[in-house]
């Protein structure tokens, strides 16, 4: 399927595109908020004040997009969007004693929240789903995209993803050792070596068509996942990935790692690249945006930008910086070391 159009909230400046320019925001500790965009004229007052966190940056990234280009369909994936307001309709519902609540954190506390509001602001009637698959949330929303494009019942989607830090499930990571401990800036995030990533969230959101065109950006060719590997698990699943696309891998000139800066995994990426592709040019997002479930729609947005011809910001080259236009991105994430998933790009 194609890319013709994209948008990005996220803890870095992507919404203008100074994120290009070499703007990058340094982030302190281990909770990488995202920078919003004035709403003021996207978003009515008396809306946008009921809007919680997720649903206020998936309709201010996908609304826009929606109101340029017919739409047939929204398909969205989040592991953890609507959460706060859940959380705080259930806390609610004990400071009221079961009593008369407010309905306002009822509605916003469904993950499909934010495809429903985009919905019925766009009056965008037509096919309307959310992925809620963990790790794996935004690849499946692109295999469902791709699924629908390619019956031909419909020709254009929005396809994204939208995830919020809530201090709930923030808190239970943290305990589970997930984030860092010690005072660190997104500068020294890769090189720390020590145990735990950081936390991040955002909203990014494409337009994808059946068919090529003259404002299409990229080829999105082809997504996969798998969980828990073992042992050679994760290479057959490659090689039949590449194969299946009519590639081998030293076709692949670009690498997308999901690094985070945590030791006990970050060996993954380290491993894969040498063993698989030791002379593709390679670069990290985790550094700029933080790790959570759907940080690969960050990844893919940043592929998009590249493949379009927007040079990659410094603070992201990895190794071996090519200095020729990519043509095969490849994008390795893995969450937890659970889930991993594997997206196929092209110009």
């Amino acid at each position: 399927m194609y890319v013709t159009d994209l948008a990005c909230i996220s803890p870095q400046f992507t919404f203008d595109n100074a994120f290009f320019e070499e703007k990058i925001k340094v982030h302190h500790g281990n909770r990488y908020a995202a920078i919003e965009p004035e709403y003021g004229q996207l978003i009515p007052a008396s809306l946008l004040r009921r809007m919680g966190k997720a649903v206020r940056m998936g309709v201010g990234a996908g609304l826009p997009l929606i109101r340029k280009s017919d739409m047939d369909g929204i398909i969205l994936g989040t592991a953890n969007g609507g959460l706060g307001d859940c959380l705080k309709f259930l806390n609610q519902i004990v400071d009221y004693d079961e009593g008369t609540l407010t309905p306002t954190h009822f509605v916003q506390s469904t993950p499909n929240a934010v495809a429903g509001n985009l919905a019925l602001m766009s009056k965008v009637t037509g096919y309307n789903t959310t992925h809620v698959h963990k790790g794996l949330a935004f690849e499946a929303a692109l295999l469902d995209a791709m699924m629908v494009l390619e019956e031909k019942k419909l020709r254009r989607v929005l396809v994204g993803s939208v995830e919020e830090i809530s201090d709930y499930n923030h808190n239970i990571d943290f305990l589970n050792g997930h984030f860092k401990t010690e005072d660190i800036t997104s500068t020294d995030l890769l090189t720390a070596d020590s145990p735990g990533s950081v936390n991040g969230e955002g909203a990014t959101m494409f337009v994808v068509e059946s068919s090529r065109s003259e404002g299409t950006l990229a080829r999105i060719m082809d997504v996969d996942q798998i969980n828990n590997p073992k042992n050679s698990d994760l290479e057959e699943k490659l090689d039949h990935f590449l194969e299946r696309n009519g590639l081998a891998r030293h076709d692949i000139d670009t690498l997308m790692l999901g690094i985070s800066g945590d030791n006990r995994t970050d060996h993954l990426y380290a491993d894969f690249r040498k063993k698989f592709f030791p002379d593709s040019s390679s670069y990290t997002y985790k550094n700029m945006v933080g790790d959570y479930p759907t940080a690969s729609a960050f990844a893919t947005w940043m592929a998009v930008k590249m493949l379009s011809g927007h040079p990659v910001p410094s603070q992201c080259i990895h190794q071996n910086p090519k200095v020729e236009k990519a043509n095969n991105v490849l994008i390795y994430n893995h969450y937890k070391a659970v889930q991993h998933s594997f997206i196929l790009l092209t110009p």
